[in-house]
This record gives structure tokens, C-alpha cells and sequence, in this order.
């Protein structure tokens, strides 16, 4: 590979692009924030009492909306205070919808950093300093999360564990025995690194339970002809390119519970076993920590 060397150019200052070039870039590929696989749900956004939302983005499969504002240069007070009223007054317009603040700027100095740092926790709230990169006559958009959203639920996990319980035939009636015997099957797998650990049904899924206490580092959740499988890991490139290398599929990561999700058959369990047993491994781990 052939090492070249880069210039890292101001947008504020440069003479031909600006925000709406960047708004473009985004816009024609959304997956570039970092945020996952989102789709453009609007631009300039008219909002009520004044002003416009630069982007709106959605996850298509979770529906999470994410209100996005770019700034040039610094982050200000101006820009932070537009971000959050602007998060705040679509999620009132649309309370169906989980929402998500997003600021983009070139520069997100450490005091706006301590700012923004305060409000995440109440309100959900993602920072992402932009970078233009140019290579000889090209150049490359680089974004990267300074600031991630804190990790939480409407209500504490093992509540829901709590209020939800089912058994093992509302599953089997809810997908099917087959994929029952697949639960069991990654179940089993368990077993070989740690012990006491048993299947918890749940409405929305099928967790773990160690000495009646929830302790969900792996969630099954089998539908009529595959099973999802969600592991409590961060989100890795490496472990994706693993997982697709392996032909096993790969489901948006779950931002909101920290999970990393893949989808199986029974084919995929049969091929890959040795890999599934490491990737619970490592949740087990990051879980129990």
C-alpha cells in the first residue's frame, strides 16, 4: 500500500465549499456520521417558531429519529441551544418516535465539550467533530463521535424483565419449535465457559437469569424462520467484517442498549459455532465486569 500524506483544510474558510456542500455529502450517504444505516427523512426542516432543522435522519428498522445541526468552525452557545430546541420540538410533534439530538462541527472545543457534557444523561445528545481531509485534488469528509449518547431505557432493564415474564410456549407459539431448539442450541454453548445460568422468557425476548437475578449479556429473539441474537458488546468494525466474513448477518447496532445484534439460522449456528461462542465469551465478560 502506498503511504500519502494529507492537508487538513477549514471548511469556514475555504472559498467553495460550505454547510449545504457538507449537508449534501450527508445527505447522499448518511451512514458517514457513524450513527449506523439511516436514511434522509428531510433537509432544512421548517420548524415552528422559526428557523430550520439542517438534517433529519431515521433508523428505517427502529424508527429512532435523529435531529441533526452542522456548524462551520466552532460550536457556540447559539448552536447547542438551536440543537437541543430543535431536538425538542420534533419529539413533541412527534412523541410516537424516540429522538436523538446530534451536533456536527469542525471544532468542539474542551469548555463546549463540558457544556454539552452536562445535558447528556437528561437528554439524549450525540457530538461529532467533522474533518475535511485532501489528498492531492481530492478530498474526504472524516466524522468521529466525540461525545456519545449515555447509554439508557425508558426504564431499567431488569424492570422489564420483571413486569414482562412469559414461558416457553408463548415462544413457541409466537415463532416456532424449531427455532426453540436453536435458543437451545446457543443455550448450550454457554455451559462450556460458565455455569447456573438459565433461559429467562420474556415478552419481547428471551434473556438469562443467574441465582433469579437478570443478567442478560446475550438476548435471543427467534422469530418464524431466524433468530436474532444480541450480544452486550460495543461496536466494532472488525467484529463486523468477522461476522461477514463468516456470512452470518449483521443488524444495524442497538445504540440505545449498547448491543451488538446479528441474525441466524440454523445453518449459520451449525458453520459458525466456534465463532458465536467467542462473541458470547466476550459479552459475558464486558457484562460481568
Amino acid at each position: 500500500m502506498k503511504y500519502v500524506t494529507h492537508e487538513t483544510i477549514w471548511i469556514k474558510n475555504h472559498p467553495e465549499l460550505n454547510e449545504k456542500w457538507v449537508q449534501d455529502r450527508i445527505a447522499e450517504n448518511p451512514a458517514i456520521l457513524g450513527l449506523g444505516d439511516l436514511s434522509l427523512r428531510d433537509r432544512e426542516r421548517t420548524q415552528p417558531k422559526g428557523g430550520r432543522l439542517d438534517l433529519l435522519l431515521v433508523d428505517d428498522e427502529t424508527l429512532r429519529r435523529y435531529e441533526v445541526e452542522i456548524q462551520l468552525g466552532e460550536t457556540d452557545e447559539s448552536h447547542i441551544i438551536r440543537t437541543i430546541e430543535y431536538w425538542d420540538i420534533e419529539r413533541k410533534r412527534y412523541p410516537q418516535y424516540d429522538h436523538c439530538a446530534v451536533i456536527v462541527a469542525e471544532d468542539i472545543t474542551s469548555r463546549f465539550l463540558n457544556v454539552i457534557s452536562l445535558f447528556n444523561g437528561s437528554i439524549p445528545l450525540i457530538a461529532i467533530k467533522m474533518s475535511l481531509l485532501k489528498f492531492d485534488d481530492q478530498v474526504s469528509l472524516i466524522f468521529t463521535t466525540v461525545l456519545d449518547e449515555m447509554a439508557r431505557g425508558l426504564v431499567d432493564e431488569d424492570e422489564i424483565d420483571q413486569a414482562v415474564l412469559t414461558d416457553r410456549a408463548y415462544w413457541e407459539n409466537k415463532s416456532s419449535k424449531e427455532m426453540l431448539q436453536l435458543v437451545d442450541k446457543c443455550f448450550s454453548i454457554i455451559g462450556e465457559f460458565v455455569s447456573g445460568f438459565e433461559l429467562k422468557y420474556n415478552k419481547v425476548y428471551i434473556g438469562l437469569s443467574k441465582d433469579g437475578q437478570p443478567n442478560n449479556f446475550v438476548e435471543f429473539r427467534p422469530r418464524r424462520s431466524y433468530m436474532d441474537m444480541r450480544f452486550k458488546l460495543k461496536d466494532s468494525d472488525v467484529t463486523r467484517e468477522k461476522l461477514e466474513e463468516a456470512g452470518i448477518e449483521v443488524i444495524p447496532y442497538d445504540k440505545r442498549f449498547g448491543r451488538l445484534r446479528i441474525r441466524l439460522t440454523r445453518e449459520n449456528i451449525e458453520k459458525n459455532r466456534i465463532t458465536i461462542s467467542e462473541l458470547m465469551r466476550d459479552a459475558y465478560q464486558n457484562f460481568n465486569v
